[in-house]
């Protein structure tokens, strides 16, 4: 049995990126989404892709009544919900305090927190009566900068942290009645977009001196002991275990960090077993060739 079978979710920032690939995975695990966005485009190719599997709505999240909207969508077009996936974010081109200019502070302040933070609990709040009426739960996307300096600048990380309280808060309020999860992605080709405001503040993160600034993907997977630049796709069963009321059942405040191993980085080497293949080989033990 698929473990979304019959379940309705809805998925803010789901028509693209990380959330568009929820969309996809929980469709695929027999639920039907309400997707929450601010770009009619994506909101299309959502709908064109899964028919009536999903319903979509223009939604900006950091207005309360948008958000219950959206909830009311799920109820009138499905008749339930039982998962709010709480994705929707923005960026801050990894902007350092020594680059911004004071007068794009506040704007800029504003808007990333309260895109992924305010968004979180105004969402929250919004679902909660009918999550409650069905035990259901909710999973927050956080990043691997909620645990980790330098995965965005200030501002970013800021509010990446600041998600990671506020859902550990929720998970307190609403238990026993809501379960409350994240997943923790890390470095994944996606287009996020960040405050306009902050201009040439906003670069890009700095490369190594020994990587090709023009291989963003070496760049990327050098950083992390799986050597990975994950795709959107990579982080979405993540998701699927989170809100699935079979299988994480006793799962409140708890975060999945799909992150490429991040916590197990070494101090002298990112990775210890770039050369495993070749030292099992030596030493007679086998490993002949890697199997995908």
């Amino acid at each position: 049995m698929r473990w979304l079978e019959g379940d309705v979710a809805l998925v803010t920032g789901g028509a693209s990126g990380i959330g568009r690939a929820v969309v996809d995975r929980y469709v695929e695990e027999g639920a039907r989404v309400v997707v929450a966005d601010i770009s009619p485009e994506g909101l299309a190719e959502v709908k064109d892709r899964h028919g009536d599997s999903v319903a979509t709505v223009i939604t900006d999240v950091r207005d309360f009544e948008q958000n219950r909207a959206a909830v009311r969508t799920a109820v009138e077009v499905y008749g339930r919900l039982d998962v709010l996936v709480a994705n929707a974010g923005v960026g801050d081109g990894f902007a350092e305090v020594a680059d911004l200019d004071p007068s794009t502070i506040d704007a800029a302040f504003a808007q990333v927190m309260d895109i992924n933070v305010k968004a979180l609990i105004v969402g929250a709040k919004a679902a909660l009566p009918e999550l409650v009426r069905t035990r259901g739960s909710i999973v927050v996307t956080l990043s691997n900068s909620s645990f980790w300096p330098d995965g965005g600048g200030v501002l970013y990380i800021a509010s990446k942290h600041a998600a990671l309280g506020a859902m550990r808060q929720l998970a307190h309020e609403f238990a026993p009645h809501v379960r409350v999860n994240a997943v923790a992605p890390g470095a994944t080709r996606t287009d996020i977009s960040r405050p306009e405001v902050l201009g040439e503040a906003a670069k890009g993160p700095r490369t190594p001196a020994h990587i090709d600034p023009s291989d963003k993907a070496s760049a990327v997977a050098s950083t992390t002991p799986l050597a990975i630049f994950a795709e959107p796709a990579d982080h979405a069963a993540a998701y699927v275990l989170a809100g699935s009321r079979s299988q994480a059942s006793a799962m409140t405040g708890t975060v999945i960090e799909s992150d490429g191993g991040l916590g197990v980085r070494g101090l002298r080497r990112t990775r210890g077993g770039d050369d495993l293949p070749e030292r099992l080989r030596a030493s007679g033990e086998g490993c002949q060739e890697s199997v995908n």
